[in-house]
């Protein structure tokens, strides 16, 4: 998206956007078929990741196990590898002041939360697979919006409620371009974007270029 797009209003057609039955029958079978396929064939690397995190030192949890809002404000359990130390959430508040973003998330690049392990694998976006069981269970799609958690949606406006138009994914618009280097304002008109485009064709593409960040990664951390 342009800069001089990038702060245009999308305004979107709630029925024009989700009255594709075929478009998203057909997404539907794709995404359990690929992550199904995924989990066979990743299943060497989520185990030697599994156990790095299990004997990293910071005697916690494999997996993080978090509550997200989904398609119509429907909430759901989101699953990561586990990339920060266990008691994450709750020093959270602490850092509160030093977000580096605007708007209604949080992102810190030199977040102290981060273990060693935490880092290698969010840089590559591989603390994201497990994400492939959300997929499957049907609250997540492969490309959609991410989905957010709670207190972020409680400070949503009206525009960005659209966000939550669709089934969120574990990739998108937003992840394979500006990721972190964009604020908030910057996420939801991406979302929207990729809402608003979203076909077979410029799902598949999303897909390819996720690929390519993992192996290259951009502003990722």
């Amino acid at each position: 998206m342009t800069e001089e797009n990038s702060h245009k209003k999308i305004w979107l057609n709630p029925s024009k956007v989700q009255n594709r039955p075929i478009y998203f029958s057909t997404k539907r079978i794709m995404d359990v078929f690929l992550s199904c396929s995924g989990l066979i064939v990743l299943s060497p690397i989520l185990i030697v990741i599994g156990l790095l995190i299990k004997f990293d030192g910071s005697h916690g949890a494999v997996f993080y196990i978090q509550e997200r809002v989904g398609k119509n404000g429907q909430h759901f359990k989101m699953f990561k590898f586990r990339s920060m130390i266990p008691n994450a959430d709750q020093k959270l508040a602490e850092l509160k002041n030093k977000n580096e973003v605007n708007g209604a998330m949080f992102k810190m690049k030199d977040d102290p939360r981060v273990t060693k392990i935490g880092k290698f694998i969010r840089k590559y976006s591989l603390d994201e697979l497990p994400q492939l069981f959300n997929v499957i269970s049907g609250n997540m799609s492969l490309v959609g919006p991410r989905p957010p958690i709670p207190s972020e949606v409680a400070e949503y406006t009206k525009y960005d409620m659209q966000r939550l138009m669709v089934v969120p994914g574990c990739t998108g618009l937003w992840q394979t371009t500006a990721r972190n280097s964009a604020d908030f304002a910057e996420m939801v008109n991406l979302d929207l974007e990729y809402i608003q485009k979203s076909s077979f064709s410029f799902d598949l593409k999303m897909m390819f270029d996720t690929v390519k960040i993992m192996i290259k990664p951009n502003a990722a951390y």
